[in-house]
C-alpha cells in the first residue's frame, strides 16, 4: 500500500500525495486555472470540473500508485495555512524491468509562474525518482510552442531526443512534441 502521508519538501514548497478529501481543493485549482491550462491539456467535458469526478480521479491515482505505475504529488506553499493547491507533478507510465522509465507531467497555477516554483518542485521529484524509485530515465514530451515548459526542463538537465510528430491530442488537435529526457547518471 502507498504511504498516503508521503510528503516531500523543498525550500519553499510541500509536495504531497492527496486523497479524495482534497477533491474540492482540486476543483478550485482547476477552475481558477482553466483558461491558462486549456491550451496545454487534453479536452475534457463538464463532468471533469465536478467534485465527485475529481474525488474518483484521486482514488484512481492512489490505485495506480499502489500498483507502482504512477507517482502524483500536489504542490503547496509552505507558508500557506489555507493549503491552496498551486500545481501538480506526476510520474506516469512507470515501467520496470529493463526499461526503468516514466513520463513526467506537470502544471502550475497561472498566479505562480516565473517564480521558480515548478523547477524547484520537479527537481525534488527527480531526486526521489532516481534515488528512491531507482528509475533510469524520465521523459517529458513538450509542444515546441511551449517555450516556458521547455526552459524549465532544460534548466533541470533534460536533453532533446527529437521531435515526435502529432504525438498527443491536446485541446482537440494532434500536436507535435519535443521528446526531452534526463538519465539517472548514478545507474550503470
Amino acid at each position: 500500500m502507498y504511504d498516503y502521508q508521503k510528503k516531500f519538501t523543498t525550500n519553499r514548497l510541500i509536495l504531497k500525495v492527496i486523497d479524495e478529501s482534497y477533491a474540492e481543493k482540486v476543483v478550485e485549482y482547476i477552475n481558477k486555472n482553466k483558461d491558462f491550462l486549456t491550451p496545454w491539456s487534453p479536452l475534457v467535458n463538464e463532468e471533469f470540473f465536478a467534485v465527485q469526478f475529481q474525488a474518483q480521479k484521486l482514488n484512481e491515482d492512489i490505485k495506480k500508485m499502489n500498483d507502482g505505475s504512477m507517482l502524483k504529488v500536489w504542490i503547496f506553499k509552505k507558508e500557506d495555512e489555507k493549503e491552496e493547491i498551486i500545481g501538480s507533478i506526476s510520474l506516469n507510465n512507470i515501467v520496470r524491468g529493463v526499461f526503468q522509465s516514466c513520463h513526467l507531467g506537470y502544471q502550475l497555477s497561472h498566479k505562480e509562474i516565473n517564480q521558480g516554483y515548478i523547477t524547484e518542485a520537479i527537481n525534488r521529484v527527480i531526486e526521489y525518482a532516481f534515488d528512491e524509485l531507482q528509475l533510469h530515465r524520465i521523459e517529458a514530451n513538450i509542444m515546441p510552442r511551449n517555450g516556458a515548459s521547455l526552459k524549465v526542463v532544460e534548466k533541470l538537465g533534460f536533453e532533446s531526443e527529437g521531435l515526435a510528430k502529432k504525438y498527443l491530442k491536446i485541446n482537440g488537435k494532434w500536436e507535435d512534441h519535443i521528446h526531452m529526457v534526463i538519465l539517472n547518471e548514478k545507474m550503470e
